[in-house]
């Protein structure tokens, strides 16, 4: 499973998606898009967003903390 997840460093929203893909145990890769300005430019393109947190679960993009999102993409990857 490839897990990307596009924050701030100032985003209470990020902080908790990232505590609660922890939580679950998901290995994921964090882009800080307001130091990363490429990384920025594919968030913005891949969601349509400038707004974080954004995540991409294979290839599936979740805009904000929505847990059941996250939960029904996860589960189908495993």
């Amino acid at each position: 499973m490839n897990v990307t997840v596009y924050t701030t460093k100032t985003c209470p929203w990020c902080t908790k998606v990232k505590e609660y893909l922890n939580s679950k145990e998901v290995k994921f890769n964090e882009v800080n898009v307001s130091e990363d300005r490429a990384g920025a430019m594919e968030m913005i393109r891949k969601s349509g967003q400038r707004g974080v947190p954004v995540l991409d679960i294979d290839g599936h993009i979740v805009v904000g903390f929505n847990q059941g999102e996250i939960d029904r993409l996860l589960g189908a990857s495993q």
